[in-house]
């Protein structure tokens, strides 16, 4: 379990509760923004509403900021932060099938949660498309586990693979996101 902001000797049950506490007030923002109808998630495909986009490269940057802010303070240690590994061919075909899942369902897996939470069937049907992915892909895995844990980069980040200093990198994140909000206000003005 990671929870850097969490003392080290905190036990299991509080960074539990921790967890807890933090995914209900996840889930309750995501329903609140209207991001667990399926409807919204896909009309960013179509450039109608890109509420979605904008909302999660929001989070993205809060977060970051946050992470940056609190390690240059000296209130979290960056060490404890839990970076998982890299395995580059693995994580494309992930995101791939990832990809048309969320187009086809309309629905991420946070989302999805937060839709079936609601009573929503769409929710529900996709969590269960979920599950049987989870058992199916756990079936299969020794068959492909040499692909499984092929182009293993380790703990690769952003400032490494780029080789700048971490604050340029979020300085350009920081840019980056700007641009892209200017782009998707266009894009959905253009397509009213």
């Amino acid at each position: 379990m990671n929870a850097p902001l969490l003392p080290e000797t905190a036990s299991l049950s509080a960074t539990l509760s921790a967890a807890l506490v933090i995914g209900i007030g996840f889930g309750f923002a995501l329903e609140r923004a209207g991001l667990a109808s399926a409807r919204k998630l896909v009309a960013q495909f179509y450039g109608k509403d890109m509420s979605v986009l904008k909302v999660l490269f929001s989070a993205l940057l809060v977060a970051m900021l946050g992470v940056f802010w609190l390690a240059r303070l000296g209130w979290l240690d960056l060490s404890a932060v839990y970076v998982p590994p890299t395995f580059v061919l693995p994580q494309l075909l992930g995101g791939l099938v990832f990809g048309i899942g969320l187009v086809t369902a309309g629905l991420c897996p946070g989302t999805a949660c937060v839709s079936a939470a609601t009573g929503r069937i769409d929710g529900w049907v996709v969590l269960l498309g979920l599950f049987v992915g989870m058992v199916v892909t756990g079936l299969f895995l020794p068959q492909g586990a040499s692909f499984y844990q092929s182009t293993f980069h380790g703990a690769w980040t952003l400032p490494e693979w780029l080789d700048l200093p971490y604050g340029v990198v979020v300085a350009g994140v920081v840019v980056l996101a700007l641009v892209v909000f200017v782009v998707a206000e266009r894009v959905e003005r253009w397509s009213r």
